[in-house]
Formats: structure tokens, C-alpha cells, sequence
């Protein structure tokens, strides 16, 4: 069963005005965006502050003014607002799913099953998509359900930021939503009104013979469709720029032999065309087709540009028993999603052959099958916990070398553990301490290592001090521990001991 997010901008065009155009409109002033038909003038969309004092959508800008004395009006710009949504739509299809779709005027809409696992599960992907849509400035809404009707209805009639809607349990959710979420015409809504139906539950219990009689097939399909009941398929968009191989079969193919040979057969033909532009592939999708009108989509990332036309089939192929064919599979659609251009380099010429082994390809491997790589690296730091972050697994070095003239731990705790001392201030080493309620007695201790706070980057570390030592209990174990503070003066610490690592 597909699983779809439907992502609504409620007030695309001027968030962005407001924060970052020409004479920005005060955060705490009322905005309205201003739509036209002739000589008639309504709000086309209404930010926080003006819906908090009752405008709302379909209002007359005449009545919005009398209501508010100082609103600030923008005129609509559907041309700029369409070209705004399709590059929204271009960046999720890099980054979420390898089908999205614009979702009329005012969202974006995409197939997630089988790439919400490389996000860390629909709960984290969505708020991770929220999160990084609100730091540009943007307001969304998304939801995740079973249908593209029950996202787009959610997403548009509740206030919730996220909404993940479990497996099987659209119902619920959305009987008691008003039946123009269902995508209705206005008079077929203003019909369906008349008689008294209000609700989607309402209009689910109508028997549906005097119902398509009186209004035609369009609301019992879009009923099903809400529900899931009918498949509604998203037609994801494309760019001249994405490189799109295809093939189509006049009799469906199930068989897994069958489906292997075709995708290599595929893979065969995109590195052709890559080559031709080139280019080399960061991110494919593999999009099956199915008999039932149904999609299924496989990605497939790579660590470095690529087209190696057998490094690519392996990472597809190997995922082949994923592919659910149903009653069979009709078409195969295979899509270079990221590209970046890939130059031929020439072998610097030496009297000694050195093998340079190259790591990317177990690392893709395991990336695509939902693993989260990273290798470490020094940077410039005093601070222990500071002094190595997180990179990429094949990015580049970073050029740091942190050395130190003391020794460090084989193994540096991510927090430093609290510990029980018995030590002379102010400067001496631990006699006994207790950690994870065991007693240890001090029979060697090297130290003190004084490594201050880094004032330039937190102003708070000013006279911010540790003292590090390096000590050995009776049995030979030697820990890493400090004491924060110099031992005399509170400013510098809270003289409380910890341990920050163990040596191997």
C-alpha cells in the first residue's frame, strides 16, 4: 500500500516577501495576499496574525479592511507562486521520494513508500521536512496517509504541523472532515449542502445508486479515493534536465530473472546517455509500473559521481526482491535524479605502482540498505568532545591536525560521566573515586592537564577551566578524569569530578 505526504504552503508567496523582500512587512502586522476576477477582489491566502483576528480565505478584501485597519495587502502573483512550487517540488524529488508532484496551487504531494526507512521512519521524515522548509522561511503543514485525498485533506482542514495517519486507519481520521475536502466542484458541494450533507461520514453512508443518479460518478470516486479504496497515481515531475531511460513490455514480466535482466539492460542505456552529457549519476530511481495502475519505486545513492554502468546495476539488483510485481509489471522507468559532471583523470606516473583503495562502493552498499555512515576527523580544539566531528564517509580531508603533547584515551565517552572523589585541593590527583558504584583506590596518577574554556566561540567560558588526569587504579586500568574549576576560585568551575574516557 502506497504511502503519500501531501506538504501545504498555506502562505507560500509572502513568507518569503516578509522576510526577506524589499520594505518586509513587520512580523507582527496582519498579511494578506490579494486575488482579482474582474472587479471583484477576495484573499487568496492569510498569514497567523490574520487569521487569529478572524480573516480567512474567500473573504472580500473590502470586508478584510474594515476588519483591520492597518492589514498589509500584496497582490497575488500565481505565475511566480507556480514557479516557487515546482522548484519545492524539484528539490523533494532530490532529497525525499522519486515521485512528487505539484498538488494544485498551494502544495506538493509524493509517494514515500521504501524511502521513508533512509530518513529514519515517516515520523522523522516529515518533521525533518518541516524543520528544514520553516528554516527557509517558508509555513507547511504535512501529513502522511494511505491516499493523496486524505493528505491533501488533512494537511488543508487541521492546524497540526505533522500528522502521520498509521497504516489501515484513514477512516477514523477523516469522517468528520467538511465534504469540500474531497476536491468537489462548488456547486456539486453547494448540492451535496442542500440536501444536508455536511461531513465526509455523511456522504460515505449515502447509498451510492440515487447519488451518482443526481451528481454524476465524481463524488463517489473521489470517496473512494480518499479512503484508498481507488488507486490515484502521481504523475512525478520532470525536467529536460533528468536523464530518463524506459522500457515498456506488451506482455507484464513478474519473474525476478526477468525483471534483473531489463534493469541492467537499463542501467546500460542511462550511462550511455550520461556519457554523452558528461555527467555522472549521484542518485537514481528505478520506478516499476504495475497492471493495477500502481507504482513501486527503488533509489539508489551513490557516495561519488558515477557510470559505471555493473556498480549501478549491483546497487538496483540487489534490491530486486523488494519489488512486489503484483499481477505483473508493464513498465520500468529508470531516472537519474542527481547528476554532477564527471571528468576522465589521468594517473600521476610514478616508479612505484601504489594501489589507492577506493572505499565508496561498500559504502554505498550499505548506505542504500538504510545504514547511517560517517567517518571522524580532527578539527581545531582544546575541548576533548570538540576536537573531532562527523563527516561524510567519502568526503574530502579536512586538512586538520590537532595534535597533542598529552595522551589521550583509546575511548573518549559522547558524556562525561559523573564520579565520587577523594582528592587535595587544589591540585591534586584523585586518591579514590567511585564510578558505576564501584570503588577504585589510585595507585599512579599523571597530571595536572589544563585546558581552558573557548571564550572567542562562548562568551560564557570565559574563566571556564578543566584539569585533566590520566590515573591507574590497583588493577592496572587507566581512566581519563577532570575536575572543573582551578580548585579555588567557583568562578572557574564547580570543582565536580568527572570521567571522560577509558585507555585501552
Amino acid at each position: 500500500m502506497p504511502r503519500v505526504v501531501s506538504v501545504y504552503f498555506p502562505f507560500l508567496p509572502t513568507d518569503r516577501i516578509r522576510r526577506h523582500g524589499e520594505g518586509a512587512v513587520p512580523a507582527d502586522r496582519p498579511l494578506v495576499v490579494i486575488s482579482r476576477s474582474g472587479s471583484k477582489r477576495w484573499v487568496s491566502a492569510a498569514d497567523a496574525a490574520a487569521r487569529r483576528v478572524g480573516l480567512h480565505i474567500g473573504m472580500a478584501a473590502s470586508k478584510a479592511q474594515a476588519v483591520i485597519s492597518d492589514l498589509a495587502m500584496l497582490d497575488a502573483d500565481p505565475v511566480a507562486d507556480a514557479a516557487a512550487l515546482e522548484r519545492l517540488a524539484l528539490w523533494a524529488l532530490r532529497q525525499y521520494s522519486p515521485v512528487v508532484a505539484v498538488d494544485g496551487a498551494d502544495g506538493i504531494v509524493m509517494d514515500t513508500e521504501g524511502a521513508d526507512h533512509l530518513r529514519g521512519g515517516e515520523e522523522v521524515m516529515i518533521s525533518g521536512l518541516v524543520n528544514v522548509l520553516r528554516s527557509r522561511g517558508l509555513t507547511v503543514r504535512a501529513a502522511v496517509t494511505d491516499s493523496w485525498g486524505a493528505s491533501h485533506a488533512i494537511t488543508r482542514l487541521t492546524s497540526a504541523e505533522t500528522t502521520v495517519v498509521p497504516v489501515g486507519d484513514i477512516q477514523r481520521t477523516v469522517v468528520s472532515l467538511p465534504i469540500h475536502c474531497l476536491r468537489l466542484p462548488s456547486d456539486t458541494v453547494q448540492g451535496l449542502r442542500i440536501l444536508g450533507v455536511e461531513t465526509v461520514g455523511e456522504l460515505s453512508a449515502m447509498p451510492r445508486a440515487p447519488l451518482t443518479l443526481r451528481f454524476g460518478p465524481e463524488p463517489g470516486r473521489r470517496l473512494d479515493q480518499l479512503f484508498g479504496r481507488l488507486a490515484e497515481p502521481i504523475e512525478p515531475i520532470r525536467t529536460p534536465e533528468l536523464v530518463e531511460v524506459f522500457r515498456n513490455f506488451q506482455e507484464p514480466i513478474g519473474a525476478a530473472e526477468t525483471i534483473e535482466k531489463y534493469v541492467r539492460r537499463l542501467v546500460s542505456q542511462l550511462t550511455l546517455e550520461l556519457e554523452k552529457r558528461g555527467l555522472g549519476v549521484r542518485r537514481s530511481d528505478l520506478i516499476i509500473h504495475r497492471v493495477d495502475n500502481t507504482r513501486q519505486c527503488l533509489r539508489a545513492g551513490l557516495a561519488k559521481p558515477v557510470r559505471d554502468p555493473s556498480r549501478l546495476s549491483k546497487l538496483l539488483c540487489d534490491r530486486i526482491e523488494k519489488i512486489d510485481p503484483g499481477f505483473g509489471i508493464e513498465k520500468l522507468v529508470l531516472v537519474a535524479i542527481m547528476t554532477e559532471p564527471l571528468e576522465e583523470k589521468q594517473a600521476a606516473s610514478t616508479l612505484i605502482e601504489e594501489e589507492m583503495v577506493d572505499i565508496t562502493p561498500i559504502v554505498d552498499i550499505l548506505g542504500n540498505r538504510g545504514q547511517r555512515l560517517y567517518r571522524m576527523t580532527p578539527v581545531a580544539s582544546d575541548v576533548p568532545e570538540r576536537s573531532v566531528v562527523r563527516i561524510a564517509p567519502a568526503a574530502l580531508e579536512t586538512g586538520a591536525d590537532w595534535a597533542s603533547r598529552w595522551p589521550r584515551p583509546s575511548r573518549l565517552f559522547a558524556y562525561p560521566e559523573r564520579i565520587d572523589v577523594v582528592a587535595l585541593l587544589p591540585d591534586q590527583p584523585p586518591a579514590v573515586f567511585t564510578w558505576r558504584g564501584k570503588r577504585r583506590r589510585v595507585k599512579r596518577a599523571d597530571g595536572p592537564e589544563r585546558i581552558f574554556g573557548e571564550w572567542w566561540q562562548r562568551p560564557r567560558e570565559m574563566q571556564a577551566v578543566r584539569d585533566y588526569f590520566v590515573v591507574e587504579d590497583d588493577l592496572g586500568e587507566r581512566y581519563w578524569v577532570y575536575r572543573t574549576g582551578d580548585g579555588v576560585h567557583t568562578e572557574t568551575g564547580s570543582h565536580e569530578w568527572f570521567l571522560h574516557g577509558v585507555f585501552g
